[in-house]
């Protein structure tokens, strides 16, 4: 326990949090428009001046299968529906949870476009200013666990196995449940913290019995005829959500309200533009449109904040406080807007 919680722990100091899936980072920051201030300078509003900011840099995470980032920004909807407000748009392509959380609280970006619960727990326990202003998605099928040994079954058999998949994330806690169903802890295995390229290619190389995968890596292992051990249905809840700063919620209340206006224009859009909404996917993922509406099915892009998130929220809470990647039980009501 000390060995992996010690490689945890070292991997978020500094950075602040871990991601939802991510475990990388681009440093890319893309502008919608010709003529915007520069990445690097904050578009934070000052509290005491009554402006608000000119430009907004929202996180753009394609994986595992983010279809309302790739609508939004294939037909700029957020540049069409803040530029009547004068306010520019640009993306920051920032998969890495703990860089996302730390680029939210250094002002570089305004707005996690999909960032992971465990990330926005571990901020928050770390004493960073962090709120959800609704869900992003739910998609516990889209996470698992794979291996080309098919006598690889159940919890027992796992034992002293070598499995390899990104630390403080979904597919983290995936493992970590689906051992405790027989009572089982990560002790029991041979666990990695590796991104999940590095664990799809251990597992091709033999390096590893088990990788941890989610999205489109997974759905590429299962049509290459490796063996599914789980998935998150019924272990996880896999949350992801749409988070600002505290004082940017309550600074800029009118920008709030626009964002949530352009998230159900997305909404709108993928309800009723289906094929060209895989076909937008497809192109930017470099799949195939059959592969994406088979994925499709696992995901919930429902931004409304329920119980059943709630709930979610508290399981990774709770996960991580056992694992020891915070140190004091958090009430997770506090980080939703919605739940104050």
């Amino acid at each position: 326990m000390r060995k992996w919680i010690t490689v945890l722990m070292a991997a978020a100091v500094g950075a602040a949090v871990l991601a939802g899936c991510g475990s990388s980072q681009t440093d890319t920051v893309e502008s919608s428009q010709a003529g915007t201030a520069e990445a690097g300078e904050s578009s934070q509003a000052d509290s005491g001046s009554g402006s608000g900011p000119d430009r907004l840099v929202f996180t753009y995470v394609t994986s595992p299968l983010n279809v309302p980032s790739i609508v939004e920004k294939n037909q700029g909807i957020f540049a069409d529906a803040f530029s009547d407000m004068g306010i520019s748009v640009e993306y920051a392509e920032i998969t890495s949870g703990a860089d996302q959380t730390q680029a939210l609280a250094s002002g570089d970006v305004q707005v996690l476009y999909a960032v992971g619960a465990s990330s926005v727990i571990l901020s928050a326990a770390n004493g960073a200013d962090i709120k959800v202003v609704n869900m992003y998605s739910r998609s516990p099928g889209a996470f698992c666990l794979y291996t080309k040994d098919e006598s690889l079954t159940t919890p027992e058999s796992l034992a002293g196995k070598t499995i390899g998949g990104p630390a403080g994330t979904n597919l983290h806690e995936l493992l970590a449940a689906y051992l405790a169903t027989s009572d089982m802890t990560i002790d029991d295995v041979n666990y990695v913290n590796m991104t999940i390229p590095d664990a799809m290619a251990g597992l091709e190389g033999g390096s590893l019995d088990v990788a941890m995968i989610a999205g489109a890596t997974a759905y590429q292992a299962e049509q290459s005829g490796y063996h599914l051990i789980a998935d998150g249905e019924g272990l996880i809840d896999a949350d992801i959500a749409v988070a600002v700063t505290g004082e940017f919620y309550d600074a800029h209340p009118d920008i709030i309200e626009k964002l949530e206006e352009a998230q159900q224009t997305i909404a709108d859009f993928m309800e009723n533009n289906r094929e060209e909404t895989l076909e937008i996917v497809a192109e930017e993922l470099d799949l195939d449109t059959a592969a994406v509406e088979d994925m499709y099915g696992n995901y919930d892009f429902g931004t409304a904040v329920t119980e059943k998130d709630l709930e979610g929220f508290r399981k990774t809470a709770d996960f991580m406080l056992e694992a020891g990647m915070i140190d004091r039980e958090l009430n997770v009501n506090t980080l939703f807007v919605s739940a104050e």
